[in-house]
């Protein structure tokens, strides 16, 4: 089988979006059989540590296809429906008739009209998500608290709704994959992430990959950097932090190499079965943090690629980590790339973040990637 991975273009790439102002990047293509990892930059931007391919890295909401594909898991063995009222299963956490609206399908694809209780949990941020009247104070005064799912949940599911439930285009917001966290501790008799580390992350034959106890990052990492478009600078590194606010949503680190095998054996129908993935492939209209319209079905979305293949994956973002994974439908090309700097964009006097020469040099490195 021909080899279409180009180790020179791919290298070049990489190495542009250092140049565009990304401290690090790693990454990892695959071609069938063929494999090419690749790094640039710094993970440690003062003493010039270099960062290389194996890193772990916080990957943010990628963590999302975990927990979904957990859930479908439940739905297949008959604990869980996807058309079931949330209300059914934690007529606590979502009472009334709320509780009977919500379904955890609702949850899964953020159309049940809950809002985000980020701003909530961080004052500096209760703006969001109009960016010129937020600021980074927050970040710091919770580096090491420990939030409570249901502290959390709490102050999305009392604040306004953001649309009814089942209405599109939904809303995407973390207060839905928290939920299912406390789904998945309520059928399965465990927690959510020893439930995720045995019968996803285990199955997928992943090596470094978890769902993180403490605050810290094991293994050889990079720092991650946060600018908060432009109110923290020079930026800050967040790499030591307690990712209990956002929990079973995006609290997972992982590598490149551990994400791409687990998108190729998600996709081959050895996570979940056939038909739970063709669920997960359903898409309807959402609006993303950033304000754009996309397609999202229950954990999983199709990514926006120049031509006319269909990839599917998820991207995320922590505090400093950034990390976007996609899989080419029949599963043959795919391509994990992690940066260490998030919010690079600075805002214009209307709050609206601005373009970068990093957002091209990404985009380019996904097409070479994706199509050599």
């Amino acid at each position: 089988m021909r080899n279409t991975l180009d180790p020179t273009k791919l290298n070049a790439a990489l190495d542009a979006v250092h140049r565009a102002g990304m401290p690090g990047l790693f990454a990892e293509v695959r071609d069938g059989g063929h494999v090419w990892r690749g790094a640039a930059g710094f993970a440690d931007d003062v003493a010039g540590r270099p960062v290389t391919p194996r890193m772990r890295h916080r990957v943010g909401s990628i963590t999302k296809t975990f927990t979904a594909a957990a859930v479908l898991q439940q739905v297949e063995s008959g604990r869980a429906g996807l058309d079931t009222p949330i209300g059914r299963y934690l007529p606590d956490l979502v009472p009334g008739g709320r509780g009977d609206a919500i379904t955890v399908r609702m949850l899964l694809n953020h159309t049940s009209g809950l809002a985000e209780y980020l701003p909530y949990a961080y004052p500096s941020l209760k703006a969001f998500p109009v960016l010129a009247d937020t600021g980074p104070e927050s970040l710091d005064d919770h580096r090491f608290t420990r939030f409570q799912p249901a502290e959390l949940i709490g102050m999305g599911v009392t604040a306004p709704a953001v649309g009814a439930p089942g209405g599109t285009p939904g809303v995407y917001s973390n207060t839905n994959y928290l939920l299912l966290g406390e789904l998945l501790g309520r059928v399965t008799g465990t927690t959510a992430e020893r439930y995720i580390t045995r019968n996803v992350i285990e199955r997928a034959g992943l090596q470094d990959t978890e769902l993180p106890a403490g605050p810290y990052v094991g293994g050889p990492h990079s720092q991650m950097y946060e600018a908060w478009f432009g109110m923290i600078d020079p930026p800050r590194d967040y790499s030591v932090y307690d990712m209990s606010w956002v929990g079973p949503a995006a609290s997972l680190i992982s590598t490149v190499t551990d994400l791409n095998l687990f998108f190729g054996r998600l996709l081959a129908g050895e996570i979940v079965s056939p038909s739970s993935l063709a669920e997960m492939q359903r898409t309807v209209p959402v609006v993303s943090q950033e304000g754009r319209t996309i397609d999202y079905g229950l954990g999983l979305h199709p990514m926006e690629a120049a031509g006319q293949d269909t990839f599917w994956g998820h991207g995320g973002t922590a505090w400093g980590a950034g990390a976007l994974a996609m899989i080419r439908a029949d599963g043959r090309r795919r391509m994990t790339v992690a940066v260490n700097l998030q919010r690079w964009n600075r805002l214009d006097s209307w709050g609206r973040p601005q373009p970068h020469p990093i957002d091209d040099a990404l985009a380019e490195l996904y097409r070479v990637a994706m199509y050599g």
